[in-house]
Parts: C-alpha cells; sequence; structure tokens
C-alpha cells in the first residue's frame, strides 16, 4: 500500500466516499431497510454475517470503484472478514482503488449540554497498530443544540482522538455531526465552524485531518475549513436525509464530497436479482458522485 498513493487520491480524487460501517447499534435497522428482518437472524454473530455479506454485495458491484468512490469506512468487524480470498481493506485498494478507513468510536454518551460526547475508547492505540492496509479513522459524536460549551468539549474530544490517531501515522475523520433536526441548527453550525478553526490552528505540520460534516443550512459555510492547511477534505454525512434531498443540498456546497451511508443503501434489497441491486446501487452511486463534484 503506498500512503502517499492514496492521500494523493484524498486530497485530489474526483468522487465520494462510501461510509460502510454500520456498527452493532444502527446494524438491526440498516438491515431491516435492506429486507432482512430481526426474525431471520438468532445471534449477533448472524446479524453481523448478514450484514457482511450486504456489505460485499456492494463492493462487488461494478459501479462500486475509484472512479466514483475513492474511500470507503469500514466497521472494526469488517477488518477481519475477506471478499475473494482477500481481506476487505486490501481488497477495497489493491483490487477497487478505494482508500479504507476503519470507524473507531465506540458509541455515544448520553446527552448533556446539548451534545453527545463520543464513549472512552478503550485499547486505541492496539487497534491502529492492527488496522493493516487502512489510511485513516473516522469518529462521531453528535450536536443537538447551539449550546456553546457542549459543542467545544465535543470539538476538543474530537482534536483529541484526532492527535492520537495522526500520531499513529493515520488520517483521522473528525465527525461532529449537527443533528438536522435541531431547531437551532444554523447557529450549531456556527459556533461548531468556529471551535473546529481554533482546533485546527493548533494543530502542528503533519496531523493533518479530514472532517465528516452534516451539510449546513447556510451553503458554503465550511469552506473556510476545507481551505485550511491542515484540512485534506471536508466531507458531507446525509444524516437522515433522503439520497434524493441530501444530494440536492450538497450540490449547493462547492467544497464539500459525500460521505453517505443510509442514502448511498437507499432502495437495495436482499431479494432484489443481482441485476437490479446493481442497477438501483449503481443509480444512487451516480446520484451522489455528481453531487459531490
Amino acid at each position: 500500500m503506498s500512503k502517499a498513493e492514496q492521500r494523493a487520491q484524498m486530497i485530489n480524487g474526483t468522487g465520494f466516499i462510501a461510509a460502510l460501517d454500520q456498527s452493532g447499534g444502527s446494524t438491526p435497522k440498516a438491515l431491516a431497510l435492506y429486507g432482512v428482518e430481526a426474525s431471520d437472524y438468532s445471534s449477533e454473530e448472524e446479524m453481523f454475517g448478514e450484514i457482511q455479506k450486504m456489505r460485499a454485495r456492494i463492493i462487488l458491484a461494478d459501479d462500486f470503484t475509484k472512479d466514483k468512490v475513492i474511500g470507503a469506512i469500514l466497521f472494526e468487524r469488517t477488518l477481519g472478514e475477506e471478499i475473494e480470498g482477500r481481506k476487505v481493506a486490501d481488497y477495497l485498494w489493491s483490487v477497487k482503488g478505494i482508500v479504507p478507513f476503519l470507524k473507531i468510536d465506540k458509541g455515544l454518551e448520553d446527552q448533556a449540554n446539548g451534545v453527545q460526547m463520543m464513549k472512552p475508547i478503550p485499547g486505541l492505540a492496539e487497534t491502529l497498530a492492527k488496522a493493516d492496509g487502512v489510511f485513516g479513522t473516522k469518529e462521531r459524536s453528535v450536536i443537538h443544540e447551539a449550546n456553546a460549551d457542549g459543542i467545544a468539549a465535543v470539538v476538543a474530544q474530537q482534536f483529541d482522538v484526532a492527535r492520537e490517531v495522526t500520531d499513529a501515522g493515520m488520517v483521522p475523520i473528525v465527525e461532529p455531526e449537527v443533528n438536522i433536526h435541531s431547531a437551532t441548527k444554523a447557529e450549531a453550525e456556527d459556533i461548531l465552524k468556529a471551535e473546529i478553526l481554533k482546533n485546527l490552528d493548533q494543530l502542528a505540520e503533519g496531523q493533518d485531518v479530514m472532517l465528516k460534516l452534516t451539510i449546513p443550512t447556510q451553503a458554503n459555510l465550511y469552506d473556510a475549513l476545507a481551505d485550511h492547511p491542515r484540512v485534506l477534505r471536508v466531507v458531507a454525512l446525509s444524516g437522515g436525509y433522503s439520497t434524493e434531498e441530501a444530494c440536492d443540498l450538497l450540490g449547493r456546497n462547492g467544497k464539500m464530497i459525500a460521505s453517505f451511508s443510509r442514502a448511498l443503501t437507499e432502495g437495495l434489497s436482499k431479494q432484489q436479482s443481482d441485476a437490479e441491486f446493481n442497477a438501483a446501487l449503481g443509480a444512487n452511486i451516480d446520484k451522489i458522485f455528481k453531487a459531490s463534484v
């Protein structure tokens, strides 16, 4: 793996990052949308087996290539899985030319000060050391209200984790999501932008990050973040918007590309034939790609 090639793809690549990192909490919902009911599996092991089959089907699809998908975020368990005899991260880069990332957060604390901080991430150094072939990480917190103290705490925690990741020679995707249903979404985004800029200015050379943010209420609000010398790329999460809506909103922001999860898999079903599945996924990839470029 060439880190330099992967870095160049992240900075200059045309396309978007696929979020294939459904974890324990979000897997049952993702599977239900895919046509796999809770009654179809009887253990956590079987549940993760089903979501791995879904991920593999997406990764193997004809349209899932570096021409439109420049990166993909994986769940930790996925690193141990294989596609066509190769570990998933290796398959993504070696066969598909897609840069692999790893979701490292362990979920969210209960809401306080209008935000949800990340839970502690035990054994992070060991996880990063074992993440063979992975270029970077992703870690998510959520902001529900324009609470300055809460937002400052979320961003500080995100950047503390980001430094651990850069120390391990990887690039973190810092993800302080703003809830799209927040009554104070626009105000929260203004506070968030200022906090992120403050923290970016404190990073040393070589401590480069990516940012994964909710599509802002005010178009192009995050252009200054995209232009910051410590930022490789600003990517957008779909946050519960439909594919159509997420793509429409993203298209108004010239310096953001997509990193969608639910909007990528919308309309996909286990029951579809391979031709139907590939056509539905291809249509989603096409829409998201166009909105990103």
